[in-house]
């Protein structure tokens, strides 16, 4: 009997499956979560009992309540309670909804549809909340959902291990996807998007965004014209399509279309920065560039920013004086050293639960998606990557040999990198390697020593936890 479960070909027949068979737990919190609609006493506690029943969702809803998108007063939030208090009912629920949806789809199939699908809806929600008129917070955080779930079909479909979604995913891209997905699904994206914010019983103004009728309210229009623009923005922001949603937003905001224009670029170098804090950094890469000449390569290494080094470091330093997670202190420490010691690619390799091997576990850059099957690294054998082990933090020249992963890369062993190890006591757990893929920079000696203090903080996270 076959483990591929049957095909469907009716919009009922899908969204009785991804919600009853793929997505129930999602379904069911969601359903929770939209049924608290008044921020009384007992609803906050409803709220703050939803949330801390899920550890994950704990963590990521104060990771978030800490972020500068939605903590603008900076105060430390250390309780689910003092969220709520501080930060607000509404944007905790939305943390939480936005949290829920991205861990539960990411850690079922993160395939590249699925991901510049979610690309996409994030994007789009931050131009709706960043758009929105007006200091109404429950209003910011509707708008925000609502972008975000306005493709809520699309997303839980790729999500699936159908047959179904292999066979659509090898016909696109297409001209005609909608027909497309007809042929295949017997439904569309949207037909399944409406049952889901049926059944899942989203609220009305989810209901009022999805439908076929025009837009009810000027809220309901921003949202369905900042999913238009961030589909439409990857091929450019000065494109026919890009100028026309401009001037729809324009309305939809009471702005001069040049002033719109503006704010959406920088709310795409937000939507990079919340991708972060949603534990998605792999996403940045997928949206689209603030300037018109980012969708050029890049010819140029980036360069090191030592006021950034200084304030991440910071950050790092005082997670590690509060409540050490290796986890979290590790994507810090990526990040570090991608954006401020301005490496291009960056991968962290721990071992495996045998002990055996070294595999990815964090991936930052262009090109690195490919790296998370075959960057691997045995630990009792020579095989081609072990020139890479190293005992101390330093600079890789080329390798001779050429190429190390000439089948998913080009670049791993032709290009010099840098590699600097993690130790638990005396053995090896792990190893951090950074390069600038196509481009031949070399890193600087400034690099290297930023790259080291780097390390040195997840050496210490390691250190700490061992003498806990």
């Amino acid at each position: 009997m076959s483990d591929q479960p049957s095909r469907f070909h009716t919009t009922h027949a899908w969204v009785d499956y991804l919600s009853q068979v793929e997505l129930p737990v999602l379904a069911n919190t969601l359903k929770r979560i939209n049924h608290l609609t008044d921020s009384t006493s007992s609803t906050v506690n409803e709220l703050a009992g939803v949330i801390l029943n899920d550890a994950q969702l704990t963590s990521q809803v104060l990771r978030l309540s800490n972020s500068a998108f939605y903590n603008h007063s900076r105060i430390q939030v250390s309780t689910v309670s003092r969220a709520i208090t501080l930060i607000g009912f509404d944007a905790v629920k939305s943390m939480a909804i936005s949290s829920l949806l991205i861990d539960t789809l990411i850690e079922r199939n993160p395939r590249p549809h699925l991901l510049k699908s979610l690309a996409r809806a994030l994007h789009a929600a931050v131009q709706a909340r960043c758009l929105l008129p007006g200091k109404n917070e429950q209003a910011r955080e509707e708008v925000f959902i609502g972008a975000l779930l306005t493709n809520i079909g699309e997303l839980a479909f790729w999500s699936s291990a159908t047959e179904q979604a292999g066979e659509l995913s090898a016909r696109l891209p297409d001209d005609n996807p909608a027909a497309v997905q007809k042929e295949i699904l017997g439904t569309t994206f949207v037909e399944i998007t409406r049952g889901l914010v049926d059944n899942w019983k989203l609220g009305q103004f989810m209901h009022d965004v999805v439908s076929a009728n025009r837009a009810t309210s000027p809220a309901v229009s921003l949202v369905r014209h900042s999913v238009e623009l961030a589909r439409e923005a990857e091929e450019g922001w000065r494109t026919p399509a890009v100028e026309k949603l401009l001037a729809a937003i324009a309305k939809d905001v009471d702005e001069k279309p040049a002033t719109v224009r503006d704010r959406v670029r920088l709310n795409t170098a937000e939507a990079e920065e919340i991708a972060i804090s949603f534990g998605i950094p792999q996403i940045r890469g997928l949206l689209p560039g603030r300037g018109e000449g980012n969708d050029a390569p890049q010819t140029e290494a980036p360069v090191a920013d030592p006021a950034l080094q200084l304030s991440i470091l910071r950050e790092i330093s005082a997670t590690l004086a509060s409540q050490p997670d290796l986890n979290t202190v590790c994507q810090m420490v990526v990040e570090g050293i991608h954006r401020a010691v301005g490496m291009r690619r960056v991968v962290l390799l721990m071992t495996d639960r045998a002990s055996n091997q070294l595999v990815p576990r964090k991936l930052l850059g262009p090109g690195t998606d490919s790296w998370r099957d075959d960057f691997v690294i045995d630990r009792d054998t020579r095989g081609p990557l072990a020139s890479l082990m190293v005992e101390s933090c330093q600079i890789l020249p080329p390798h001779p040999s050429g190429p190390l992963l000439p089948v998913c890369d080009a670049w791993v062993g032709t290009r010099p990198a840098l590699a600097g190890p993690l130790f638990a006591g005396d053995r090896l757990v792990g190893l951090f390697f950074a390069d600038n893929g196509q481009l031949q920079t070399k890193p600087s000696q400034d690099q290297l020593v930023a790259f080291s203090h780097f390390i040195q903080q997840a050496q210490l996270c390691i250190t700490l936890l061992a003498r806990a």
